[in-house]
């Protein structure tokens, strides 16, 4: 059985780990409402998507 010669030590371990770091989800402004949504979706407060509504949605 192959075990390891040497223990890996806490800098080389933490390296490793440096991009296992979780980012906020990103959100642009919908063109049409300003309201914030995730890119490449369809925006849940009006509907509009690519310069079109897409869903109707009861806006007041």
């Amino acid at each position: 059985m192959i075990v390891p010669k040497r223990r890996t030590s806490r800098a080389r371990r933490d390296k490793r780990r440096s991009h296992h770091a979780l980012r906020p989800p990103a959100n642009a402004p919908c063109p049409q409402c300003s309201a914030p949504r995730p890119p490449h979706r369809v925006c849940a407060n009006c509907g509009f998507y690519r310069d079109r509504t897409v869903v109707e949605t009861d806006e007041d």
